[in-house]
């Protein structure tokens, strides 16, 4: 009976120990991603503008965000993409003329957002991003869409040519109706830094002037986990394991 006593304590004891040890390995493996959780892009929802929509550097300004002199357009609301701006606004059920192509609502990141003419005055629309590290990781963010401007029909086939500093990856190329929206798509491209200060930039490509207008929105910028972080994750799943076993042993115990 003592001994059954005893085992039955050393083994409350050994469940202790392998919760600490869960516990204290995810507690540092929550911690050691928010110590990033912050983007390093600014403004990367396009909320710090002056206000108005319309063409960036020209009618509208965008906070810390270069147009470069590109047909590039701010909608501060996706109310406001419906309204002529520079003579342009965007197919929609509320545009005027309308078109009932499902583009019923702003992005998924809300309020404002980019649109970029893909065969016209096209420019990339840029911003520095400094406080790299050379040779880590860093996974950039966004979501987009393809668009067209009103008064205009045709087909065409639309991507995001995305770079950071020399590196540069595209999105999957939409083809897009006319007077069509795609919806709103989530893509994620990791880069590595090849300085502390590299330039990201958004270029829109569209194949034919109809005119094909990318949408843009929620750009983050964050650094991808680092290797460092899966010995934790290790040793959570040991601790996981060992209270997995001490539970079993607990029970034969009995």
């Amino acid at each position: 009976m003592s001994g059954t006593i005893m085992n039955f304590a050393a083994s409350i004891q050994t469940l202790r120990k392998a919760a600490m040890i869960g516990a204290s390995a995810a507690a540092l493996l929550m911690l050691a991603p928010s110590a990033h959780a912050s983007s390093l892009v600014t403004n990367g929802s396009f909320e710090q503008n002056g206000g108005n929509s319309g063409k960036i550097g020209s009618d509208a300004s965008l906070t810390d965000w270069n147009a470069n002199g590109g047909y590039t357009f701010l909608y501060t609301s996706y109310a406001a993409s419906a309204i002529t701006v520079d003579t342009v606004s965007i197919w929609s059920p509320i545009s005027t003329p309308s078109s009932n192509n499902g583009f019923t609502s702003g992005s998924p990141d809300g309020g404002a957002f980019v649109a970029a003419d893909g065969d016209y005055g096209t420019q990339p629309l840029t911003q520095t991003i400094n406080g790299l590290t050379v040779g880590d990781t860093y996974a950039v963010s966004f979501y987009w869409a393809a668009s067209q401007q009103t008064n205009w029909t045709g087909d065409t086939l639309q991507d995001w040519i995305v770079s950071l500093g020399s590196q540069t990856f595209t999105t999957p190329t939409y083809s897009l109706p006319s007077e069509g929206f795609s919806g709103w798509m989530p893509e994620t491209f990791v880069y590595t830094a090849t300085n502390t200060s590299e330039t990201l930039s958004f270029l829109a490509y569209g194949n034919v002037q109809y005119p094909p207008f990318l949408l843009l929105d929620g750009v983050t910028m964050a650094p991808t986990p680092e290797p460092a972080t899966l010995p934790l994750l290790f040793t959570g799943l040991m601790g996981g394991m060992g209270v997995l076993r001490s539970r079993k042993w607990l029970k034969r115990s009995r």
